[in-house]
Order: structure tokens, then C-alpha cells, then sequence
């Protein structure tokens, strides 16, 4: 069997979210799926819903654990399958004050936040590299792209390590036929504010400020197609990020602290 027909999108954390919405956005373009995520009933109800539209594989994994990127690459390559589209999407947050959780926890959000997105994007890029096409597609996230806040300490952090990432790796690739993008959703309806406590707080923002998960999704698919390095979503995170560039970074850093209870427990 050719690449072309085991050729497959990998998508991390696609129990729900932003990630299960794109797991529907690439099965209403045709494309075949690889879900991978902890919560397996998750999963398999994702792709009982998406086998009438493609194959779809299910692999659980958690990507805290430090050998789950190469047992799912030893996975896919053992069932004959061509990952030439791999979305890095799995994350969360890790609420309150820096020293208000363990070692052990930071440890496992680095784990999942940085290393395996390192981790699997380096395992699979050779073959999209050999075959002259590949897709990559990495979550990120406006907190990227803004002065710092308290609370959530490593989060923005993460977020702006995987936005450079991309933007190096989407300049050495490019020539080979791989496209990197960088998706920067801002405030999005899904279950991320539930996990980490904050669903309270951030109810209180304004509605002007959120998007839907399946309009990030798609916007974030299209971008990867299309060769774009990196995509803000929606105009007022579009704006958001363009006015931190221009004022002076004591304002910024400023008017970001100021604010950031309204979506950050720094408590």
C-alpha cells in the first residue's frame, strides 16, 4: 500500500475541545484519523461518531507519561500507517500560584506541554520529509503572545516557547514540502476552563471576547493547508495581540496584571 493511501492526521488530547473539533473538521475533509488521548470513552465515542465519514484508529495515551510519544509512534508504524498530518493540541492548565503545586506537577505539564510536542514532531517528521509533504499543526495560544500574569505561571510560558517552535521549524521545512503553523485561539467554549477551576471566573467575561471551538478548528486547519506559520483567531484577539507589540511593556505588562483575575486564579 502507498503513502498516499495510509496517509493519516494524528491528533493529541482529542477527547473533547478544540482537538475533537478538529478531528471533525479533518473527517469532513476526508481525511483518515488517528485520536489519541487518557479518557479512552472519549475517544471511542469521537469515533464511533467519525467512522461513517473515515477510518478512524484510537491509541489512548498519556503524554505525561515520558515513553508515551515513542509507543504511539511504535503504534502507527506497526498498524502500517502514514501520520503525514500530526496535530499537537494536547494541554491544560495548572491554576493558582507557582508554588502552590508540586514538583511532580509542573513536572508532567512540561511533560505534555513542551517535551512530547518535541518528541513527536521529531519522530514523525522524517517520513513527511522523505514523502515531500507533511502537515503540522500546534495549539498554542494568545496567552503566547501577551505580557505575563500571575497565576497559571508556566501556561503563557509554554504557549510562547511552542509559537517560536513553530516558527523555526516552519522555515526549515518549508523547502521540503512541510507546512508548521502556530494556532493562537484566545477565550474558546470548551471544557479547558471546567478542568482547571477557572469556569466561574472566566463566565463573567464578556461574550464578544469568545469564539467556538469548531470555528477555532477550522480556522486552524485552514491556516495549515494554506502554508500560514501562525493564526490569532477572531478580530478582538487579533487586536489584542497587534496592540502588545506597540505599547511600552511596562503599560502592557501593566494593564495585563491588572486584569488578570478576571481569567487567571493567581490565589
Amino acid at each position: 500500500m502507498d503513502d498516499a493511501a495510509r496517509a493519516c492526521a494524528l491528533v493529541t488530547g482529542a477527547s473533547s475541545g478544540i482537538g475533537a473539533d478538529i478531528a471533525r473538521e479533518y473527517a469532513r475533509r476526508g481525511k483518515p484519523l488517528v485520536l489519541t488521548a487518557r479518557r479512552v470513552e472519549r475517544l471511542e465515542a469521537l469515533a464511533q461518531e467519525l467512522r461513517a465519514l473515515v477510518p478512524v484508529t484510537v491509541i489512548p495515551a498519556d503524554l505525561a507519561d515520558r515513553d508515551a510519544p515513542a509507543q504511539l509512534f511504535a503504534a502507527t508504524n506497526a498498524r502500517g500507517l502514514f501520520v503525514d498530518t500530526l496535530v499537537n493540541n494536547a494541554g491544560y492548565g495548572v491554576p493558582g500560584r507557582y508554588l502552590s503545586a508540586g514538583w511532580k506537577t509542573h513536572a508532567d505539564f512540561l511533560q505534555v506541554m513542551v517535551t512530547a510536542v518535541g518528541e513527536l514532531t521529531h519522530l514523525y517528521l522524517p517520513a513527511m520529509e522523505a514523502a515531500g509533504r507533511g502537515r503540522i499543526l500546534n495549539v498554542a495560544s494568545l496567552a503566547g503572545l501577551v505580557p505575563a500574569s500571575p497565576g497559571h505561571t508556566m501556561y503563557g510560558a509554554t504557549k510562547a516557547w511552542l509559537i517560536r517552535f513553530s516558527e523555526c521549524l516552519a522555515l526549515e521545512v518549508a523547502p521540503r514540502g512541510v507546512h508548521v503553523t502556530a494556532l493562537c485561539p484566545g477565550f474558546t467554549y470548551t471544557e479547558f476552563h471546567d478542568a482547571n477551576g477557572m469556569r466561574a471566573t472566566v463566565s463573567k467575561l464578556p461574550k464578544w471576547l469568545w469564539l467556538d471551538s469548531p470555528t477555532v478548528a477550522r480556522l486552524g486547519v485552514d491556516a495549515v493547508e494554506a502554508g500560514r506559520t501562525r493564526i490569532v483567531t477572531g478580530l478582538v484577539n487579533r487586536l489584542v495581540a497587534g496592540l502588545c507589540k506597540f505599547l511600552p511593556e511596562w503599560l502592557a505588562n501593566r494593564l495585563v496584571g491588572s486584569r488578570s483575575k478576571g481569567f487567571r486564579n493567581a490565589d
